[in-house]
């Protein structure tokens, strides 16, 4: 999460752009993405030049030659307004677009429609100051950053354009653990985050694989794949992406439950996810495979179909999914909770409080841990009824004590479910505990966890009516006896 300063910082970036005449929302947080990016390059390209000049080697992979030297952020910030802005402009936003050369890799892809829009040089030469001020080699900040721009969108809870949090994403990353031979997708990416985090998890605990050429290969070209149906979308993922390191991910700008997509299928083994649910679509529009396994308008009934179709058998899945997934009654709700239930493997139901989406949205959600086998294998499904994510849950989602069990139940999620054997003893009381299959079942195939956990009543003792009735005599007593003497005062 933002500091108060960064984030106060962001608001002043963001009204200058309001102030200097830009007003679509998607637009201004476009042009900042554009800005960081080109910021991030100066500092990815310092790193290697300093680790060059310690090591007395050429610089490995320079992002700048000699003679674009003047294109660095570094070099250009401190110029007089109308001389950057000529340059920015009309060299450095074209050798961002051009980056990759002329392949025809996603970055390739969808830069060569972005479009320069800043106005004046005045507008350029203030946001350039107000952002040399934030430190982009911290890869939390920069998420943050893009997690506050989006939340300022104002349909972004109606249109799914905000990035889940960070610190939802990494639990669900902690718990499928990624694997270095994985290929890992997310069908509606928006900013990248899940792909960032695992990407991450790779890193952290694979380091040793990347001194292995083919690793690397896979790795930059193959292993992460994601589509989303907004062009900026798309273009704030790709450079997300790159700038932690993937050099060429895999990413479309496709409407993931279309038929254009239909051939997108048993190809991935992990599958992260947080769809938007916008309501319902026009069956003619949806891959008809679909509508076969459920025929349903909802948008996030058909997304949990499309995360089957896509995942290879034994490819697992961590998505999140609204509430009325779990215990929708209608013949489509019912139908895919059977699918996950009778027909793969589902693990784990995680129900998250209301507040964990806010600003942007207050909706219940909970997240679903499974694994496609085509031939079933539910046994148990482990339940986790999470109370609290580490910040409070109102807007203004403010950080508290990250150790406290009571204030952040994540580590505890993360731990118990790598330990389920552990959670057989536990009771309906707890906060965790084991379903059998066959009591689900009995239910309609309710996932909800307020159908299985038992609540503990303390019983409260009431006095006797006639005690009461005493005290209520003793009482009136003293106040008739208070307002005698009052009177009696009065007459003296």
């Amino acid at each position: 999460m933002l500091t108060g300063k960064l984030r106060s910082e962001i608001d002043k970036v963001w009204d200058a752009f309001w102030t200097g005449g830009i007003s679509n929302p998607l637009t201004v947080i476009e042009q900042i993405t554009y800005l960081l990016f080109i910021k991030r390059l100066d500092e990815i390209h310092t790193l290697r030049e300093n680790k060059a000049n310690a090591q007395k080697e050429e610089i490995e992979k320079p992002i700048f030659t000699e003679e674009e030297q003047h294109l660095r952020w570094s070099r250009f910030k401190d110029m007089e307004p109308t001389e950057m802005y000529r340059i920015v402009s009309e060299e450095v936003f074209p050798f961002i677009k051009n980056l990759n050369g002329n392949t025809q890799d996603a970055y390739t892809k969808y830069m060569k429609d972005a479009t320069f829009m800043i106005p004046t040089p005045n507008l350029l030469d203030k946001v350039i100051r107000m952002l040399d001020d934030i430190k982009m080699h911290d890869r939390d900040t920069k998420g943050d950053v893009y997690e506050y721009l989006l939340s300022k969108i104002a349909t972004a809870g109606r249109n799914g354009q905000f990035r889940t949090p960070r610190h939802i994403i990494k639990m669900m990353v902690d718990m499928v653990q990624p694997q270095p031979t994985d290929k890992i997708a997310d069908p509606a990416c928006g900013s990248g985050g899940f792909l960032v985090a695992a990407s991450e998890y790779i890193r952290d605990h694979y380091e040793e694989n990347f001194s292995d050429e083919e690793f690397r290969e896979h790795f930059n070209n193959s292993m992460f794949y994601g589509n989303d149906f907004d062009k900026t979308m798309i273009r704030i993922a790709v450079m997300n992406m790159i700038l932690h390191g993937i050099e060429n991910p895999n990413i479309t700008n496709e409407d993931a439950l279309s038929e254009g997509q239909a051939d997108v299928r048993n190809r991935f083994d992990l599958i992260l996810a947080n769809p938007p649910f916008k309501g319902s679509l026009d069956y003619d529009i949806v891959a008809n495979d679909l509508l076969q396994t459920v025929k349903t308008k909802k948008t996030e009934l058909l997304f949990l179909s499309l995360f089957i179709q896509q995942l290879k058998t034994g490819g697992r899945a961590a998505i999140i999914v609204p509430d009325g997934v779990l215990f929708g009654s209608s013949r489509a709700h019912k139908a895919i909770r059977e699918l996950l239930i009778d027909e793969h493997q589902l693990q784990a139901v995680i129900s998250m409080p209301s507040g964990v989406f806010k600003p942007y949205a207050g909706v219940s959600t909970a997240v679903l841990l499974f694994t496609k086998t085509n031939s079933g294998g539910t046994d148990k499904v482990w339940f986790y009824d999470m109370k609290a994510d580490g910040y409070s849950l109102d807007d203004k989602r403010q950080p508290l004590d990250l150790d406290k069990h009571e204030d952040n139940n994540l580590p505890d999620i993360i731990e118990r479910y790598h330990n389920l054997e552990a959670e057989e003893k536990r009771e309906r009381t707890d906060q965790s505990f084991l379903v059998p299959v066959e009591e689900i079942r009995d239910t309609a195939y309710d996932l909800s966890v307020n159908r299985y956990k038992e609540i503990e009543y303390e019983e409260t003792e009431y006095k006797k009516p006639v005690e009461i009735l005493t005290q209520l005599k003793s009482l009136e007593k003293e106040i008739n006896n208070g307002l005698e003497n009052l009177e009696r005062m009065l007459r003296e």
